[in-house]
């Protein structure tokens, strides 16, 4: 299946209060190829599904809008692919609605601990525009290459300082996770 995806992405500068309330799963991303500067070829693992992503800007610039091009496999063919030589990546994923919006708030797991990103998608540029950002969050980073899922993939906490310097973020934990 092949979408247009339309979103922003957000660094939180707090988590939201009623964040429990919320439904979550683990969410384990693998980009290949590894040598690419920026893959942009997934495999997604949650739960019992799998599934392979390739997402394309579609300007070649606007992060905001992509082309993502999703295929579901078997498990055995998710397992198969999980094979692969790979950058990784594991989050904690929440959804959750925020100022009336549907979210997907990414709180990363392992050598990214510490790193909160929300993520809003919309059906159309013209819903897009009207997002103003959130009070929960810090800075608008959907332009922000170094925070790409692909770019995360792989990295740490501290390979990320200089660009989280930038926006004057501090690491976000849950409470259990301290």
């Amino acid at each position: 299946m092949i979408e247009v995806e339309r979103e922003k992405t957000f660094l939180l500068k707090v988590l939201p209060t009623d964040l429990s309330a919320c439904r979550f799963e683990i969410i384990s991303d693998a980009y290949i190829p590894v040598n690419a500067s920026h893959p942009i070829l997934r495999l997604r693992h949650r739960g019992d599904r799998y599934e392979l992503t390739k997402k394309v800007l579609m300007d070649g610039s606007d992060a905001s809008r992509q082309t993502e091009h999703t295929i579901r496999l078997t498990v055995e063919e998710g397992k198969a692919f999980d094979k692969l030589e790979a950058k990784r990546s594991v989050k904690r994923r929440y959804y959750c609605v925020v100022d009336g919006y549907s979210a997907e708030l990414d709180l990363y797991q392992d050598e990214l601990s510490g790193l909160a990103l929300i993520d809003f998608e919309f059906d159309g540029d013209e819903d897009m525009a009207k997002l103003a950002m959130p009070p929960i969050c810090l800075a608008d980073v959907t332009q922000e290459e170094a925070l790409a899922g692909g770019m995360l993939a792989g990295k740490s906490y501290a390979d990320l300082k200089d660009v989280l310097e930038k926006y004057d973020y501090k690491p976000l934990f849950l409470k259990e996770d301290v």
